[in-house]
């Protein structure tokens, strides 16, 4: 299907730059934190990571149809300091996604019959709430000069759903089976 509405196209495309900016941003993080004696942390950054890129693959998908050239605005967190502020960044950008980002363009969607972009968003601010959950468990951890458990993260590859620990037996979002979750 088609999308068929130009503002939520425009979500989309808005969307899609956002979580590939964070995709990159999260690595570059991740390497920061493996460098500062924080490998945990690091893994967690790639972790979701991989879930935004979910995300970005999902929004782009949802415009396979929308073919040419667009200038893509999308907000995004700078800067590249230490774990904490990195950490305190990426809440940040967790937050904007789900207290004002998301819930607009998932509105914007259901109001304009987008069903596939509905999916898309859904799946996308289900995920960022995980997310914000384990930087803040993480940034608490860095505070105090500690790194988190040697504990591995499994990332849904339809929703970008994140856990510590083991992978559920489906997905909470998205129902997936769990065995085909992604171990980091």
């Amino acid at each position: 299907m088609s999308v068929k509405n130009a503002m939520t196209a425009d979500f989309l495309r808005s969307a899609y730059g956002g979580e590939s900016m964070a995709h990159m941003r999260y690595l570059i993080w991740g390497e920061a934190a493996e460098k500062d004696g924080f490998p945990n942390i690091g893994r967690l950054f790639k972790a979701v990571s991989y879930a935004e890129w979910v995300h970005a693959k999902n929004h782009f998908t949802v415009l396979k149809e929308q073919v040419g050239d667009y200038t893509v605005p999308a907000g995004a967190v700078f800067g590249l300091t230490n774990i904490v502020e990195n950490l305190q960044g990426a809440i940040n950008g967790e937050l904007h996604e789900i207290e004002q980002m998301y819930p607009v363009y998932l509105e914007t969607a259901k109001f304009q019959n987008e069903k596939d972009a509905q999916r898309s968003f859904h799946f996308a601010v289900e995920a960022e709430k995980q997310h914000a959950d384990l930087f803040k468990k993480a940034q608490n951890l860095a505070k105090e000069g500690k790194d988190m458990a040697d504990s591995k993260f499994y990332v849904c590859p339809v929703c970008g759903h994140t856990v510590e620990g083991e992978a559920p037996d489906k997905c909470p979002i998205c129902g997936v089976k769990g065995e085909l979750f992604k171990e980091f």
